[in-house]
């Protein structure tokens, strides 16, 4: 693999002890962080120098909940009168869409999210992916884009009984005992759930029978919207949480997504068996869902992160979204500034730090080369103690000149040149055009 020499930078280390370097610079070797200095370091013969000219050099981005297979419905607009509800939302323009997706549409719109990705400075993806109509080998087909970009990603096939009783489940299998074969780290897997409105008791039991022989994690949604839990007691007699605690869904290697309707006990038992919750705070917004409990969960000691459920992969500004989320649902201006910070700058990196090898999410030796390269000049003084503030209202509008990944410079000054943009870009917009037509035509 390539080596590298970034210098000249200021660098966002994510370490507590010594979160910024001033004039910094990083020595990259075999996809790895080698050395991390003040300064000009001394290092041998590279293959390539980058001067940063005093640009902020930050570890790449991590989006701990994202859906690539949404990103052709940029535009739609569902017919006759706009959604009215959540489950009017799924139900029109969501389980529609999914359901008409084919292979060639799963490829181009997961590698066109993750050129999206790369502009924004992001290498990092956990992917929660829904095709009803090619279900068969999806993953691979998505796993195949991340590797044609550059990118890493921790992929899972969201099993529900919406079309047919355990569709999923085969995937999911499938595709994890791949992963454990494979000592390719660029890309992982979950076993996959959609919500437990959607799950059958068989499937579900199904579902945590397999997962638990894998020794996987799981990926699910979790009280997004009222009608989960709503559905969940009426069906079941039971909690949301508590239904996925007694299935054995939850614990350390889990992943939440959402939380919105979760009651304090619910959180309780989430603290208790370690599971790991992701905030999604722009999408729910769009979707007019509320918001997670998120300063609640934090409060328990419960690792919140950071996602975009489908929406982009910009997590500065989902960041600076969070707070002021949580701000506007208190009505009260002193809290969760700090806490969003956290969840972009540590708490993302810890949760992929739980199924991936290699360390990332901090410039340090020994973990991933996985690095953004803001055009950023701070107008205002730039230390350790002010940092939070840049991150949340300077970076969300500063563009990214240069992303690294893996140690290879996927994108530079706007251009992905290892792969055909202008060809890719067409036919999105073909293979969109059709898949519009094709949900259209669903009754």
């Amino acid at each position: 693999m390539s080596s590298l020499y970034l210098h000249n930078a200021t660098l966002v280390t994510g370490d507590t002890e010594r979160p910024l370097i001033a004039k910094g610079s990083i020595l990259v070797r075999d996809g790895l962080i080698a050395v991390v200095a003040s300064g000009e370091s001394d290092h041998p013969q590279v293959d390539r120098s980058i001067d940063c000219g005093g640009a902020l050099v930050v570890p790449g981005w991590i989006n701990a909940h994202h859906h690539l297979y949404s990103t052709l419905a940029r535009g739609y607009a569902v017919p006759g009168p706009s959604p009215k509800g959540f489950m009017d939302i799924l139900e029109r323009l969501w389980w529609k869409l999914d359901r008409a997706l084919t292979a060639e549409d799963v490829y181009v719109s997961t590698i066109l999210g993750l050129m999206d990705a790369v502009r924004a400075g992001c290498t990092t993806v956990i992917d929660h992916h829904a095709s009803p109509g090619c279900v068969d080998g999806s993953l691979d087909v998505m796993a195949q884009a991340f590797r044609d970009i550059g990118l890493s990603g921790c992929l899972c096939y969201e099993t529900s009984d919406r079309n047919r009783e355990g569709e999923g489940i085969e995937e999911n299998i499938r595709f994890l005992e791949a992963c454990r074969k494979s000592d390719d780290d660029q890309i992982t897997g979950l076993f996959g759930l959609h919500a437990s409105m959607t799950l059958g008791e068989k499937t579900l039991a199904r579902a945590a029978e397999a997962g638990q022989a894998l020794g996987a994690g799981f990926h699910v949604h979790i009280a997004e919207g009222e009608a989960d839990g709503e559905v969940t007691r009426e069906r079941y007699g039971k909690e949301l949480f508590s239904r996925f605690v007694e299935a054995g869904i939850a614990g350390p290697t889990s992943l939440f997504a959402h939380g919105i309707h979760l009651t304090a006990r619910e959180l309780d038992q989430m603290k208790e068996t370690g599971s790991m919750l992701v905030t999604n705070p722009e999408s729910n917004q769009n979707n007019g869902l509320g918001h997670t409990p998120l300063l609640e969960a934090l409060e328990r000691g419960i690792l919140c992160g950071l996602g975009t459920d489908g929406m982009c992969c910009a997590m500065p500004a989902q960041a600076r979204a969070a707070y002021l989320i949580q701000r506007a649902a208190r009505r009260d201006s002193s809290v969760a500034f700090m806490e969003a910070a956290t969840l972009l700058t540590r708490n993302n990196p810890a949760i992929a730090r739980r199924w991936f090898k290699t360390p990332r999410g901090k410039l340090a030796p020994g973990y991933q080369a996985d690095l953004a390269i803001h055009t950023y000049r701070p107008i205002t003084p730039l230390t350790g103690d002010t940092l939070a503030g840049h991150l949340l209202f300077g970076l969300p509008y500063a563009p990214v000149k240069m992303t690294i990944a893996r140690g290879r410079v996927v994108m530079e000054d706007g251009m992905i040149s290892h792969v055909d943009e202008e060809q890719l870009l067409a036919k999105s917009r073909e293979c969109a055009g059709a898949l519009w037509k094709r949900v259209d035509a669903m009754s």
